[in-house]
């Protein structure tokens, strides 16, 4: 049924790749990521977030007037023919027809990159819409709208009308895809605990390709759970999964990252860690904003796993199991000590650091 054709629009990947671009950080990435974009815009005919984004104080595409003077012809005649059929059906249609208008126009402002245009043309025909199904696609369509121009508040609203309706009686596979956009939004907000048991949830029936591709959610999920599952759960859910083995080849970084940190192999560990955040905290539009944020996280929580083991450790042998230098994990312990309550900790000069350094850790991740 047409209903149940969930389109992949807006292009969320034009937005990731612009990102890309914005940031010189990643100028490695850039050729790749202006070819890729470029080819979104011209494939989905996107004149106005052309126009937007070749006309601002820093362009990040040169201007090509004769395409934006082709797509934004085509996108006349395209408007025009939907106004039309949208006319002929208010005048002798019924509300299923209209709707199904309604939504086509919607849906094409949506792919083209017309914002408000979009927003008010999508809420237009959530109104006029009357199955429940179709509703929530509408919702999600404006959730991902939102996605596309960082727009928190329509985020927000969107997955708080989608949950609303979900529970008014959504299907299984409007329920499943739900968890995955909440997920990757409470990501996005740092949240990484409760993200991830949503994107777990949904690890074997993951269907939302319209949000995000199977390796970005596969991405996504590991990402949260090495940070947030107990070794068992670990083992169970990541290192264990199905779905999660099949996807690693093609990710091997984040198979390096829990197997080590797993496994116990610190030093291995500490370097897989660092291609996780160049090659995908930075590069990403939900992860950047908390790469810092994660990369310290991870390496406490592997600096509590090794002291968990032992009573006590010489900064020697810690700085041995990581694969670092012993001023590295000299400056680590005592910069985050000091920015936390406890007090009792061995001095920074002593070559002892006693099990109670996991304690002090404990308080930073308060």
């Amino acid at each position: 049924m047409a209903d149940d054709i969930v389109l992949p629009i807006p292009n969320l990947s034009a937005a990731q790749n612009f990102f890309i671009l914005s940031n010189p950080s990643l100028s490695r990435l850039h050729d790749e990521a202006r070819e890729a974009a470029l080819k979104a815009i011209k494939e989905d005919q996107m004149a106005p977030y052309y126009q937007i984004i070749t006309s601002s104080s820093k362009p990040l595409l040169t201007l090509d007037s004769d395409l934006l003077d082709s797509m934004q012809e085509t996108n006349t005649v395209t408007l025009k023919s939907l106004d039309e059929a949208l006319e002929s059906a208010q005048a002798t249609e019924g509300e299923s027809e209209i709707s199904d208008a309604l939504k086509a126009r919607a849906n094409f402002l949506t792919r083209i990159g017309e914002k408000d245009k979009a927003i008010e043309a999508q809420k237009l025909a959530l109104e006029k819409t009357p199955g429940l199904g179709s509703r929530i696609d509408i919702v999600l369509t404006l959730v991902r709208i939102a996605h596309f121009w960082n727009d928190e508040a329509l985020i927000v609203w969107g997955m708080d009308k989608a949950e609303k309706l979900i529970e008014e009686g959504g299907d299984w596979d409007r329920r499943n895809r739900l968890k995955v956009y909440q997920g990757q939004h409470l990501i996005s907000n740092r949240q990484f605990k409760r993200g991830g048991e949503l994107l777990l949830d949904a690890l074997s029936t993951f269907t939302a390709s319209e949000l995000l591709s199977y390796n970005e959610f596969v991405t996504l999920t590991v990402i949260a759970g090495a940070l947030t599952l107990s070794r068992v759960d670990l083992k169970k859910k990541l290192i264990s999964s199905p779905e999660v083995n099949q996807t690693l080849p093609e990710l091997p970084v984040l198979g390096d990252l829990v197997k080590n940190l797993y496994e116990c192999h610190y030093d291995k560990f500490f370097r897989a860690l660092a291609l996780v955040e160049q090659n995908i905290l930075l590069p990403s539009r939900v992860l950047f904003p908390h790469a810092r944020f994660y990369v310290r996280e991870m390496r406490i929580l592997a600096y509590a796993q090794l002291l968990e083991s032992y009573r006590s450790l010489t900064l020697e042998s810690l700085a041995q199991a990581f694969g670092v230098s012993v001023e590295f994990v000299d400056r680590f312990v005592t910069d985050h000590l000091q920015r936390s309550s406890f007090s009792d900790f061995v001095p920074a000069t002593s070559s002892v650091a006693t099990s109670e350094l996991l304690y002090g850790l404990d308080e930073l991740k308060q």
